[in-house]
């Protein structure tokens, strides 16, 4: 059986029961001529001219070593066209994109270059003049786009993963219609030199695969700056997320119900709580407000910088729908140019306090799913339905993975996203990861292929260092001193106890009133405590505010790990009131103010 997956790749080359070239050979023989989802398949010479710099990698060090792949068609290879689905516009580079360039160098094997919406303008995968590309489960609907042809080559299993481009869901919507994984990453995490830009200042390269778990191990390949410019500098997070995760879903989610897109989230959201997730509704009222500016705004001014050449030019040179939604740019002026950035500035510091009550926003990947008769017949109404829940996450900096959640009873793919603030990427694909592996859904279209069995994290972006801090009194959930907890952007971990060896004791004269915790050799007890992670670069302010007789030391959790936590020095502890029997600093303040003592 052939590999489909990353994972499954290396271990068939590491056993010797395949070889890179014998893998590519069986792939070439699966595509079709006239398969609209590639524009360019590479030629045999290509192709063995990468097999042949294999030779001289080891592939015990080169992670992607032999693995085949695509990219889409506004990502430059260099002598090979970038057309962006516009002939008209073709040019050849002499250079790779960085993002090629690193994959190549990591011993990936490109097989081609993938269908687009034109000019990488649309969220329905038919504004190409090389064809429209058709949903892989039933070829009435559409793939989605505009990154439509990597979403359906990956889907079909004719190459393990793809890059796309996202800037308004290109790379999340087309996987959540053909039931793959679509990996946004944080704006400025991957380097965007060689990629064509349609808004400069929001692309992203985006990564299509079977799993998290492959779309992660690419991301951990391409991610990086490059001599390109960057509009984005992303402050990296810790690579987990708190426990209880907290999910905010949408009040209102507003899904197809005659596609039965409306059940399948509510049993995706169910889902989320089956694995303990804390879930709340949320008013995605402002997020849609920043969706509106990318096309109803000024930003659309970005799309014509590329394309204005072609726009006043000959009526078959672009394709209609991509003309009139670029040539909208001459309606706004430069004062509206910065209108829309105070107004995204303003939505954007509202939004922010939401970060403090969830991890992460767990929305439907699309609300529906057209056909493509429909998106013919009103090609614009049925684009922007589409962007409801992708739209305004590159606006705000957000990172985002599409993952496969069900199907409906027509047997359509329906797909969720989880959207997380910038520089969680490598938390969301541990999140993906947990997901599928709890789901146990066949992926992609070939569904009589059992589902990947490789789900683990093999390897990860990039992630900001953090100190697990364990808190037992006035930084407790709800106490005065929680707000230097928030401030320095900590999460919650866990709520548990210390190992059965310390006693707490009530310090007198301190202000907010605190508690000292005390390892002791014998007549211990479990006392409650709160674990949180703190960013590294945090830790020094933090360390500032800690008033004598307290301090940064270790303490023991209940099940046997180590983590920092608050002592006390011995000395503050003489006279003080022993409260172990409390079992906390919270039932013991509660106490207090019931006037029980």
């Amino acid at each position: 059986m052939t590999p489909l997956t990353i994972a499954a790749c290396l271990s068939a080359f590491r056993s010797g029961a395949l070889t890179p070239r014998a893998l590519v050979a069986r792939l070439r023989a699966q595509h079709r001529e006239g398969d609209p989802a590639w524009i360019l398949r590479c030629d045999d010479a290509f192709v063995d001219a990468q097999l042949a710099r294999l030779e001289a990698m080891d592939p015990a060090t080169t992670p992607l070593w032999g693995v085949p792949f695509a990219v889409k068609d506004n990502i430059d290879v260099a002598g090979l066209p970038t057309t962006a689905a516009c002939p008209a516009f073709a040019y050849t580079p002499q250079r790779h994109a960085s993002c090629v360039q690193r994959l190549l160098d990591a011993g990936a094997v490109l097989m081609g270059k993938t269908n687009l919406d034109q000019f990488a303008t649309g969220l329905v995968g038919t504004r190409s003049p090389y064809g429209e590309v058709p949903n892989a489960f039933d070829d009435t609907y559409v793939s989605g786009g505009s990154s439509s042809g990597s979403a359906s080559v990956v889907a079909r299993g004719l190459v393990p993963f793809a890059l796309g481009t996202d800037t308004a869901g290109s790379g999340r919507v087309p996987a959540g219609f053909n039931n793959v994984v679509g990996l946004k990453p944080t704006p400025g995490l991957v380097g965007m030199q060689g990629v064509l830009p349609a808004c400069r200042t929001l692309d992203v390269v985006s990564v299509f695969a079977l799993s998290a778990s492959d779309a992660a191990r690419v991301l951990a390949v391409i991610e990086g700056p490059d001599d390109g410019p960057s509009f984005h500098q992303p402050a990296l997070r810790p690579a987990w997320f708190g426990n209880p995760l907290r999910v905010g879903v949408p009040a209102q989610p507003g899904c197809d119900a005659a596609l039965g897109y409306d059940a399948a989230f509510e049993a995706a959201v169910a889902q989320a709580e089956s694995l303990g997730a804390k879930v709340s509704p949320i008013d995605m009222a402002p997020l849609f407000e920043v969706a509106r500016l990318l096309y109803d705004g000024p930003w659309v001014a970005e799309r014509h910088l590329v394309a204005r050449a072609l726009v006043g030019g000959p009526p078959g040179s672009m394709d209609p729908v991509v003309r009139q939604v670029i040539s909208a740019a001459a309606g706004y002026s430069a004062a509206e140019a910065f209108e829309g950035q105070y107004r995204l500035r303003e939505i954007a510091h509202a939004v922010e306090p939401m970060w403090r009550d969830f991890d992460v926003l767990l929305v439907p990947t699309a609300p529906t799913l057209p056909t493509r008769a429909a998106v013919a017949a009103e090609p614009l109404a049925r684009n922007s339905e589409l962007g409801r829940y992708t739209n305004f996450v590159n606006l705000l900096g957000l990172a985002a993975l599409a993952l496969p959640a069900g199907f409906t009873q027509a047997g359509l793919p329906f797909g969720v996203t989880f959207i997380a603030p910038g520089g969680s990427d490598a938390a969301l694909t541990r999140l993906g990861a947990l997901w599928q592996s709890a789901l146990q859904l066949p992926v992609g279209a070939r569904l009589g292929v059992p589902r990947p069995v490789d789900l683990a994290i093999a390897a990860e972006s990039r992630s900001a260092a953090a100190l697990k801090l364990a808190v037992v009194g006035a930084h407790l959930q709800g106490m005065p001193l929680h707000g230097q907890l928030a401030e320095r952007g900590c999460r919650l971990l866990a709520r548990t106890r210390t190992s059965p060896h310390y006693r707490l004791y009530a310090l007198s004269g301190t202000v907010p009133p605190k508690p000292g915790l005390a390892r002791v050799a014998e007549g211990g007890r479990a006392i409650e405590l709160e674990v949180y992670e703190m960013p590294q670069s945090q830790v020094g302010s933090f360390l500032e505010l800690i008033p004598p007789p307290l301090g940064l030391g270790s303490v023991e959790l209940e099940d046997g790990r180590w983590v920092k936590g608050f002592i006390c020095e011995p000395s503050a502890l003489a006279g003080a009131q022993d409260i172990s029997g409390f079992g906390g600093w919270r039932a013991y303040r509660g106490a207090q103010a019931a006037g029980v003592s």
